[in-house]
């Protein structure tokens, strides 16, 4: 029977009917993407000269910027959503009816890798280790003059990737956004609550009791099936020893990132469009335990959860463990 569950790290509620995937077009599906044309593809290596200077790259062997030889790279995004000289909107006749702010901060791509492929899971699990510790040294180098940074991936054009190659996406935005503050209060209620428990924390402990969403787990993290999944497939990383900050020293879980979207390749026949975000600690959290969100956009926001905030997940967080501890 179909139940409503409340994310305990959002608030936010998800009607789960796993029934509904049954119904006809009802279950979560995918198609592999187009393959990558080399030639009319900006980030390839050897095509260093079709995106903005880079402010950061990996070489192996050393090498001049904007060259051949890098494993991960970093440029400016050629069409910024945040410039640190963004101007003061006109004043409003009517500030408490329509308030602008500038649109101030930095909007960085870091390109994974140099091989020619849509997702994280095509690559080497090494590659994206070494994909994530650049994600995590371009966060910390953002993170003093910054309210938020908040690092995505976007896989496919269904999931918003205007282009098909592996990269990540960095924006610095100089506010606390107000999904993350609800977030941040959440964590310090738990904790005044409990004389001092970290929601996360203590979250995943019970989990890994239960046993019963749990995907995977290795020396670095935990990989599971929120509770409160929003969507088919939805999948959260957490460290095994909680940290507040994701650009802090520390284990990175890049490693079972990679695992985790190896098995949504193989129980899906291909990779899904998905969305990937890093959850780290806001300015003026004082509790707080970052994570990595991954989810898959494997069915359409219709008008209940546009209209509403109120998603409908047809595939039961349990079932989709289950499914992907198997893949």
């Amino acid at each position: 029977m179909p139940e409503v569950r409340v994310d305990p790290l959002t608030g936010l509620k998800t009607i789960v009917a796993a029934d509904r995937a049954t119904r006809p077009g009802g279950g979560p599906s995918t198609t592999p993407a187009d393959p990558i044309d080399p030639e009319s593809d900006p980030f390839a290596e050897g095509h260093e000269d079709r995106t903005p200077p880079e402010v950061f790259a990996v070489r192996a062997n050393g090498g001049a910027a904007d060259t051949p030889g890098w494993t991960v790279r970093v440029v400016p995004n050629l069409y910024p959503a945040l410039d640190p000289a963004s101007p003061e909107p006109a004043p409003s006749a009517e500030p408490d009816l329509f308030a602008a702010a500038p649109a101030r901060g930095a909007h960085e791509v870091i390109v994974n890798a140099p091989d020619p492929v849509t997702s994280l899971a095509d690559l080497e699990s090494e590659q994206v280790v070494a994909a994530v510790e650049v994600w995590r040294e371009r966060m910390r180098h953002h993170a003093p003059t910054a309210g938020y940074v908040h690092l995505i991936v976007n896989e496919r054009r269904e999931a918003g990737a205007s282009l098909p190659h592996t990269h990540a996406q960095l924006y610095a935005l100089d506010f606390v956004p107000a999904q993350v503050a609800r977030e941040r209060e959440r964590f310090g209620a738990y904790a005044t609550r409990t004389m001092g428990g970290n929601l996360l924390a203590d979250l995943v402990q019970a989990e890994v009791r239960l046993r019963e969403r749990v995907v995977a787990i290795d020396d670095e993290a935990v990989l599971l099936a929120p509770y409160g999944a929003r969507l088919p497939h939805q999948l959260m990383l957490v460290p095994r020893a909680p940290g507040e900050r994701f650009e802090d020293d520390g284990p990175t879980g890049a490693a079972l990132l990679h695992d985790g979207l190896s098995r949504l390749k193989r129980l899906l026949g291909a990779s899904p469009p998905l969305n990937l975000w890093v959850r780290t600690a806001p300015r003026g959290s004082e509790r707080f335990c970052w994570r990595i969100d991954i989810v898959p956009r494997l069915t359409h926001l219709a008008g209940l959860e546009l209209g509403t905030g109120v998603h409908l997940n047809v595939v039961s967080p349990e079932q989709s463990a289950a499914a992907l501890r198997d893949a």
